[in-house]
């Protein structure tokens, strides 16, 4: 059937021409047949608001009407994808703030050793007990710039030793705590999702170890080892870091195991190594990473506090053994704040790194706080 022949009435308004379309099938007056909005439409009482149907939109007109262009359009999109990428849970400022102090550290070590001479954290290596540059000491000698943050009393320069124990720390942290959330995910996935009597074994024994002062234990451990190396001090700690780990992820599977998704792959016949380490382990990252750094922060103020009370590695330079060395060599007396000070200034900083990493992974896995 053919559509009927729209004819431009010699007078009248938009309503004569708007009756004589079809019904079905036609533009909208001030549309065309593509969906376009055109120049002037929708001005009452003329005919320009009706435009013959094929009618091409000239590029970029309509600006001045208040209708975007084709490439306003295309530069929208454009903006709107690169705030996408920035709107990211993962790039929040906290956690990379903290993300980038520790980075910092590590960096200082790492490139320090071929930056500076760090044969002098031996005895005898350097002048007795000057200051940082800027200072003077009781004897009233200044700073000089071949040691920029000062002499110990066992004449050893203060750059060099922290170069060389600021990593050490931190490797015991991070060992310990690889270890101890290794164990952690092991034992909570198979107590939460296993269930029966794996579960109240597991549950059990970590309930009775979590109420154990580690500190105790390894100052016992660690006297009877004498000299250890920071590998096994790192794995006598990693024995007293895995039990928040278990509980934590036994929680969340207990919460997990019955959503939907779970039950989907048990019907599909995955296995229960799949569904636990496949399905339900990308859905705790965050938890994962919050719990890790936690552990690492634990494993850091454990080895530190052993370290301050004379045991742990004798002849390896750490943060607390240097602090250890200057409490014990009288350092407060003598008024040599930055044989004690520098270190402990450090070992701060680095708390403040993982606590601000620790409260960015807080906000990745909680909508709510990135709102607040």
């Amino acid at each position: 059937m053919n559509e009927p022949i729209i004819s431009r009435p010699e007078s009248g308004t938009d309503e004569a021409v708007r009756d004589a379309l079809p019904t079905t099938g036609a533009p909208a007056p001030g549309r065309t047949a593509s969906g376009e909005s055109t120049p002037g439409a929708g001005a009452p009482g003329t005919l320009s608001g009706t435009v013959a149907v094929g009618a091409v939109h000239p590029a970029g007109a309509g600006a001045g009407d208040g209708v975007p262009s084709r490439a306003d359009a295309r530069a929208a999109r454009r903006h709107a994808r690169r705030m996408r990428r920035f709107d990211n849970p993962w790039l929040d400022p906290k956690l990379l703030w903290g993300v980038g102090i520790l980075l910092a550290i590590i960096a200082v070590g790492l490139v320090g050793r071929y930056a500076w001479d760090t044969e002098m954290v031996y005895t005898g290596s350097a002048p007795l007990k000057l200051p940082p540059v800027g200072f003077e000491n009781l004897r009233k000698q200044p700073g000089v710039g071949e040691h920029p943050l000062g002499t110990d009393g066992a004449v050893r320069d203060m750059l060099s030793l922290i170069i060389v124990g600021a990593p050490n720390t931190l490797f015991v942290g991070l060992v310990a705590s690889t270890i101890g959330m290794t164990v952690g995910i092991l034992l909570g996935f198979s107590a939460g999702f296993i269930g029966g009597r794996v579960d109240d074994v597991i549950r059990v024994f970590s309930d009775v170890m979590i109420t154990i002062p580690p500190l105790l234990i390894l100052v016992v451990v660690q006297a009877s080892f004498g000299d250890v190396s920071l590998t096994l001090m790192a794995l006598l700690i990693a024995g007293f870091v895995w039990q928040s780990p278990t509980r934590l992820i036994r929680a969340q599977v207990l919460s997990m195991r019955e959503s939907g998704y779970v039950q989907m792959a048990r019907l599909s016949g995955a296995s229960t190594f799949d569904i636990m380490f496949r399905e339900m382990m990308p859905n705790l990252v965050p938890y994962l990473f919050g719990s890790f750094i936690a552990s690492v922060t634990t494993s850091i103020v454990t080895a530190v506090g052993l370290e301050v009370l004379g045991l742990g590695p004798q002849r390896i330079p750490t943060l607390g053994r240097t602090i250890y060395e200057a409490i014990n060599s009288g350092a407060l007396i003598q008024n040599l704040w930055w044989w004690w000070g520098i270190p402990t200034l450090l070992l701060g900083i680095m708390f403040i790194a993982l606590l601000l990493i620790n409260l960015g992974l807080d906000e990745v896995s909680n909508p709510r706080l990135r709102k607040a």
